[in-house]
């Protein structure tokens, strides 16, 4: 049984390849039921879900208005609320928890490491497996003997219990429970009105599927406590779409544009010894580098459940994702749906319009570091030196007359000032002490050290 909805253009043999492989991952992953949405340019583009609430061939058919538990995905929402603060003012990301929270054993770590999960602080809580039991209120989560397990900034170690306590801090901030800010502050703006901490109106349950037989065995639900914000919303495929187009970038009055990108820069690497680096942890969300692409977003697993969230960085792309199953493959046989969506519909190249800055035209072309040569373009509103992402390759932003700023790479946020002799004409490129000139070492540069006087032989 499916239930399907499309919005925008798609060819209908890409919706019908989409349709087949999440039927083929359904059945042959064993998950009572899937449901699964692609956004594109700010709205969903695909959705599909297929099978029953209870895996059973009579059953209640999966829709995309199914709520299901989004795990860890919840953390995005706490982190952007803890990031509101800090754009309101109200916090550093360098203070110490225990700023905000005080009495508890994991005071030392700061905001931003809690947000990134360098911290040091332990994964899970003390008591009985939290996912699976009720719980309780920050002063017994606070009073259990939680620790620290390494320094704090050492390395990434995921900590649920880090985001139990920027819950709290959310709430010792708002005066009220996180969940509280996070619906009033994002949440109603977005107009993501079927999430919610428990499962209201149309849910799925969540299984454990039997290793070695179709069978089924029921999961626990309850309300976590203090460690609700570590993962215990739920959403449906439509309103979690949402949340990947701003994800995306289209923030609107929620969060500042700069504020995301910040916190989708790779704060802390996942590393795993032997292996390459594929996936770090920004401010909070998740950010992936496979062969030199980057996603954001952030995986979910509760028990009875497995969801996951990722966009494309350069392409806004994005999928979201669910199955109301303990374990089993997922996340990586459904993340293909995104791959073959791109292949079969790639985005139509923005047109290309002349709309450069005609003040550059003196600085374009041949420059020389040392005898390192470097070509200057001009590329809409940016000088852009070298080729961004190689090298030393940057682009910089205009800041004063005769003034720029790096806005990506080696000389990110550095200073670049044009150096003009006294006729007007341009001299040479001063880049953090570094001389530029229109020639190797050119004598009347002001190059550092001097040139020597014999000159080139």
């Amino acid at each position: 049984m499916t239930s399907d909805a499309r919005t925008g253009l798609l060819d209908p043999a890409t919706g019908r390849h989409l349709d087949r492989l999440l039927a083929a991952l359904q059945r042959d992953s064993r998950l009572p039921s899937v449901a699964a949405g692609i956004v594109r340019d700010g709205g969903i583009v695909w959705a599909k879900a297929l099978g029953t609430l209870d895996g059973r061939a009579t059953g209640e058919p999966a829709d995309l208005d199914t709520q299901y538990r989004m795990g860890s995905i919840t953390k995005t929402f706490v982190a952007v609320a803890v990031l509101r603060l800090r754009d309101a003012g109200r916090l550093d990301l360098e203070d110490r928890l225990e700023a905000h929270v005080p009495g508890s054993r994991l005071g030392g770590a700061t905001v931003a490491q809690l947000l990134s999960h360098a911290g040091g602080v332990q994964a899970e809580t003390n008591g009985p497996w939290w996912e699976r039991t009720p719980g309780g209120p920050w002063a017994e989560l606070a009073d259990s003997p939680v620790v620290q397990r390494f320094r704090p900034g050492r390395r990434f170690h995921y900590s649920n219990v880090g985001y139990a306590a920027l819950g709290e801090l959310l709430a010792r901030a708002h005066g009220e429970s996180w969940f509280d800010v996070v619906r009033r502050e994002l949440l109603e703006p977005l107009e993501m009105r079927r999430t919610t901490t428990r499962p209201e109106g149309r849910a799925a349950p969540g299984w454990a599927v039997h290793p070695f037989a179709d069978v089924l065995l029921p999961e626990p639900e309850h309300d976590a406590g203090a460690m609700a914000p570590a993962g215990q919303l739920w959403t449906t495929v439509e309103d979690l779409a949402k949340w990947a187009v701003f994800a995306a970038g289209d923030t609107g009055d929620v969060l500042d544009p700069d504020t995301l990108s910040e916190m989708a820069e790779p704060h802390v690497v996942g590393d795993n010894p032997g292996q390459p680096w594929t996936v770090a942890h920004g401010l909070g969300w998740q950010v992936w580098n496979v062969e030199g692409r980057r996603a954001i977003g952030h995986g979910g697993s509760m028990p009875g459940f497995l969801a996951g969230l990722r966009v494309d960085v350069k392409s806004g792309d994005g999928l979201v994702s669910f199955t109301n199953s303990t374990g089993g493959p997922f996340g990586p046989q459904v993340g293909v749906l995104l791959t073959e969506f791109r292949e079969r519909e790639p985005k139509q190249p923005e047109p290309w319009h002349a709309a450069g800055d005609v003040g550059v035209l003196d600085l374009v072309g041949l420059w020389h570091w040392g005898p390192t040569v470097t070509m200057a373009t001009g590329v809409g509103e940016h000088l852009v030196l070298g080729e961004p992402g190689q090298g030393r390759g940057s682009r910089f932003e205009r800041v004063a007359p005769d003034e720029w700023r790096g806005l990506d790479g080696y000389h990110l946020g550095e200073p670049l000032r044009v150096i003009r002799r006294p006729d007007g004409t341009v001299s040479h490129l001063d880049l953090q002490s570094f001389r530029l000139t229109r020639t190797p070492y050119d004598p009347e540069a002001d190059v550092p050290g001097g040139v020597a006087d014999a000159g080139w032989a």
